[in-house]
């Protein structure tokens, strides 16, 4: 798997932060890593942006960032507003494939959705991710809604022929609702892929070197992690 692409069922699900613990997990388990941010919205040019933030979590990788736009909104309406030109899923594929000849792992960060558009033709990150035959993670929500999202994303990876790898819950509330409880059951099902982790609520505030230590313990071993998906299940489902 020297790509992965990394999209969620939609904004603020915490992908960004589950890509850091990908990468973070990644890094200790001896691999080089490279996280790829597709198109970067609503932050200045002398603004951190999200392959920042993974760098500032994750610790030792190197981080690329195609375009950037100020407006906090799709790529390419942020694009056509800003009289930018747009990120297109070739340019996508094609970074990506430069750093995967490098790197043991590039890890492909979306923009909120996977079929949010990049460009005026339509193009999206799953054009991206069938351009480069690579697995998708998808970061869904843990509570009520998540799964209709969860399952249109789901489809919609199938019918491109493109492997759904697994689902993330990018945000574990501390003290989770009954749809929260019963999701963790019915999330893998309407996916039809694995429940390969659950993020704490927080993850992302944590001082980094807190972060890395922990990230290996919220992923299943598929990512380089010790989180069992059993397990989780019989503690927190109802």
């Amino acid at each position: 798997m020297p790509v992965l692409v990394i999209t969620g069922t939609g904004t603020e699900v915490g992908k960004t932060v589950t890509t850091a613990a990908v990468a973070a997990a990644a890094v200790a388990a001896g691999r080089s890593v490279a996280v790829l941010k597709a198109a970067q919205t609503g932050v200045r040019p002398d603004e951190r942006g999200d392959a920042d933030e993974v760098a500032r979590l994750a610790g030792p990788v190197t981080t690329a960032e195609l375009a950037r736009y100020p407006e906090p909104l799709a790529p390419g309406t942020a694009a056509r507003r800003a009289g930018m030109e747009p990120v297109r899923p070739r340019q996508v594929a094609e970074a990506a494939a430069k750093l995967a000849a490098e790197h043991d792992l590039v890890l492909v960060e979306g923009a909120g959705g996977l079929l949010v558009r990049f460009d005026a033709a339509g193009g999206t990150l799953a054009d991206a991710a069938g351009l480069l035959g690579a697995p998708v993670l998808l970061v869904a929500s843990a509570g009520l809604g998540t799964l209709n999202t969860t399952e249109l994303t789901a489809r919609e990876l199938r019918g491109r022929g493109v492997e759904l790898l697994g689902v993330v819950i990018g945000s574990w509330p501390g003290s989770p609702d009954l749809a929260s409880r019963c999701n963790v059951a019915d999330l893998p099902e309407v996916a039809a892929a694995p429940l390969l982790g659950a993020l704490p609520e927080g993850a992302g505030a944590l001082p980094p070197a807190d972060f890395r230590r922990a990230a290996a313990g919220w992923l299943a071993p598929r990512l380089a992690g010790t989180w069992q998906a059993e397990a989780f299940r019989e503690r927190e489902a109802p």
